[in-house]
């Protein structure tokens, strides 16, 4: 709900703070500014010039929510959830999707609240219902992001962009990044049968380099697990990220026409902690 984060949002006009006005509708700047809650529970708080092409269409989220509704990806949130222990503030989750981490570290965290931050107000309308304390707001990820100076205790970035000065801007003093990357083998059964994108084996080096100038990597996890997924789930896989933006779907289906069911797939990815 946007009444448990408003004191950390700020305007993206102005950047005076933000307060729900009295009919609980909207939110407010002291500079007149006024932002509308939309029906399904979140508040854009995009700039007027923002393009929101690069947002997770309606298919995308539909074929996330689906997929993570039936507890692939788990492990990686039993880990996100792990590693948030002791967070007591706010949890601000950049690139939050459906809200489907953010939930599972706030259900650890009882003290704490959660900004689901995103561009796709498809993703924001299941983030706003993900969790009673999570707030659902539309931003860009590559601007600045509408949380005041030092708000943030945790951030959350899993398979989403990363923006070093902006994370660094609204972590308090001693905050930490929680951040979620694939590994090359990450999904390589499908990549090869499918052709489908592959991760770059410097993936970690690179982003250490960029957020290095901002953030100190404190540890790193490796968590990999099995996945066995009927051709509709490794659809949703393929469906729900970057390959959806660069692969055919008939072609795709055809591929999956001539795997196995259940297809054995290997789920690999790196946890990252930055202080």
């Amino acid at each position: 709900m946007l009444q448990d984060i408003e004191r950390y949002l700020t305007c993206p006009h102005c950047g005076l703070g933000l307060a729900l006005g009295a009919d609980g509708r909207g939110l407010r700047c002291a500079q007149g500014h006024v932002f509308d809650l939309a029906k399904q529970g979140y508040v854009s708080l995009l700039p007027g010039d923002a393009h929101t092409g690069t947002g997770d269409t309606a298919a995308m989220v539909t074929a996330r929510a689906d997929f993570l509704a039936a507890g692939h990806y788990r492990p990686i949130a039993q880990a996100l959830a792990a590693a948030a222990a002791g967070t007591d503030g706010l949890v601000a989750d950049l690139g939050a999707g459906t809200g489907y981490y953010l939930a599972h570290v706030l259900d650890a965290v009882p003290d704490a609240c959660g900004a689901a931050l995103d561009i796709s107000k498809f993703a924001l309308r299941r983030a706003a219902r993900a969790h009673p304390r999570i707030g659902a707001v539309v931003c860009d990820a590559w601007r600045p992001l509408p949380l005041a100076d030092g708000s943030a205790e945790l951030v959350l970035n899993v398979f989403a962009p990363r923006n070093g000065p902006e994370i660094r801007r609204v972590l308090r003093p001693g905050g930490r990044l929680l951040l979620v990357s694939p590994t090359s083998r990450h999904l390589r059964e499908l990549v090869g049968a499918l052709g489908l994108l592959s991760v770059d084996e410097e993936k970690e080096r690179r982003i250490d380099e960029k957020l290095s100038p901002w953030l100190d990597l404190v540890e790193r996890t490796e968590l990999e697990f099995p996945l066995r997924l009927s051709h509709v789930d490794a659809g949703a896989v393929v469906g729900m990220g970057p390959n959806a933006w660069h692969t055919d779907a008939a072609r795709v289906a055809a591929g999956l026409a001539g795997l196995p069911e259940p297809v054995e797939v290997t789920g690999s990815v790196q946890l990252s902690v930055y202080r």
